[in-house]
């Protein structure tokens, strides 16, 4: 009997450090581009912008050859590869309304501070109706996230324009912020983010609010590497910045490395334990734009068309629908939530914000 009730207990303690184990949890990541039209995305480039009259291109030639090659499916798999070949085989794509996909803006501003609030907290705010508005009163979904147990020191935000500071509300907000022009790592004495606050500090500003994309890209491949978020925000912005100068071979350009640190970011997040097979990355834009020879180049609430936007979404909970057509009007509202539900928690429950979009498969 005594052997018999050894045995048992062997075999119950065996199994005590399996059944104990906490389940990995998911990791989610909202990447947004600033300004970039559903138009190109789904279309590639426009080559009736591809001039210097109304496009206020350079090498007309050289755009030909990198982003004209053939018809509107192949230019935007030249355009957005990794979007083409990975995206929209692996996950979802909202917004094509030559489908009958139509994703968009709610709050009637159609320009960025107005967007961000409402993409970052679910629910559109006529008060805030300007850039310069100053520190958000409403708490977005990352700031909620960062202060829930076992999320403290697991959620940030990087983004190069310097208003995401107040966006994220970054004195109140218990996460890690950094935008604009900002030392990313200062008074480290570790050799690559010495260089990389070096570049930050040193490099001639085109743009006095916003560094280069490809410059917070490093901080940001530096900080998942190091540091391992769980939840994560990502604003590049040179889309925007190219689009409002009227130069359409820069514009296009921006995105396509947008593309490429897209890649690299997911390439390396999943070649970590940490992330593989439990990350969701959620992609759109803050606002669309004008269509035509030359309203592409501005958007807010008078220009037509800036209302529409587009999302993209991958991960492990998400059936591979590609590019959805004939499904119902999603909104920027419901990203929010999505990012919420990426790592299982549920935000219109704690803030009565909009519902997520109807992409995860039950867990």
């Amino acid at each position: 009997m005594r052997n018999a009730f050894g045995a048992i207990l062997l075999v119950l303690l065996a199994a005590l450090p399996v059944t104990a184990q906490t389940p990995r949890r998911h990791t989610a990541v909202l990447i947004v581009t600033d300004g970039f039209r559903w138009q190109e995305l789904f279309g590639g480039a426009d080559a009736a912008l591809n001039n210097a009259e109304y496009g206020g291109v350079e090498d007309t030639t050289a755009l030909r050859r990198s982003f004209l090659v053939g018809d509107p499916e192949a230019n935007r798999l030249a355009l957005m590869p990794f979007m083409w070949k990975v995206v929209a085989r692996e996950g979802q794509i909202y917004g094509n309304r030559d489908l009958g996909s139509t994703a968009v803006v709610t709050n009637g501003y159609n320009f960025s501070y107005p967007g961000y609030n409402e993409m970052l907290t679910g629910t559109a705010d006529p008060n805030i109706d300007r850039n310069d508005y100053g520190p958000n009163p409403n708490t977005t979904v990352f700031e909620w996230l960062a202060g829930q147990p076992g999320f403290q020191g697991k959620v940030a935000a990087f983004g190069t324009w310097d208003a995401f500071a107040p966006i994220f509300n970054q004195d109140r907000a218990p996460m890690w912020v950094r935008a604009g022009w900002d030392l990313p790592y200062p008074g480290d004495t570790a050799s690559r983010r010495v260089l990389l606050d070096s570049l930050y500090a040193t490099t001639t500003r085109v743009w006095s609010e916003m560094p280069y994309d490809g410059f917070m890209q490093a901080v940001v491949m530096e900080y998942v590497e190091t540091e391992r978020p769980e939840v994560l925000y990502i604003g590049y912005g040179e889309t925007d910045e190219w689009a409002h100068e009227g130069r359409y071979d820069q514009y296009l350009a921006s995105a396509h490395r947008v593309d490429g640190f897209i890649r690299d970011l997911w390439n390396a997040m999943q070649a970590m334990p940490e992330y593989a097979g439990r990350t969701t990355f959620i992609i759109t834009t803050d606002h669309g734009r004008g269509s035509g020879l030359k309203a592409w180049r501005n958007h807010g609430a008078k220009v037509d068309g800036a209302e529409y936007i587009w999302m993209a979404v991958m991960g492990p909970d998400i059936p591979a629908l590609g590019v959805r057509q004939d499904v119902p009007t999603v909104t920027q509202s419901q990203i929010a939530a999505t990012v919420a539900a990426g790592v299982g928690v549920d935000w219109v429950a704690a803030s009565g914000a909009a519902a997520a979009l109807p992409v995860f498969r039950s867990r």
